[in-house]
């Protein structure tokens, strides 16, 4: 699946229209995403008590990085990836706080 830097935008976008506040309880941290491939860019997602927002480039202290490519990144929010096995065979790389990670799929996921 090739999706394009509008795809992507629109994912993030998307992430933080349909965020619910009762699942982050606890988490009050910023993620970066380093995206690669042609549709990739930097973004960041920031979950703050009741509140998430999105934007893109580089956030100042971010607890958590998640490296992959574009076409990997959507595959995995749209189901066609599996999170784990993406991350086993090293298609998702985590820096940081990995234990954030795992809190943040579901989240991402719906």
């Amino acid at each position: 699946m090739a999706v394009t830097n509008d795809d992507i935008k629109q994912i993030f976008t998307n992430i933080s229209t349909h965020f619910e506040p009762s699942k982050a309880q606890g988490i009050n941290s910023t993620i970066q995403f380093d995206l690669s491939g042609d549709a990739g860019g930097a973004y960041w997602l920031r979950i703050n008590d009741d509140a998430m927002e999105t934007g893109e480039g580089i956030a100042e202290n971010a607890r958590m990085t998640l490296k992959a490519s574009a076409d990997d990144f959507a595959a995995m929010l749209d189901g066609s990836l599996n999170p784990m096995q993406a991350f086993m065979m090293g298609k998702i790389k985590i820096q940081g706080d990995t234990g954030l990670a795992m809190k943040l799929m579901p989240l991402m996921m719906g």
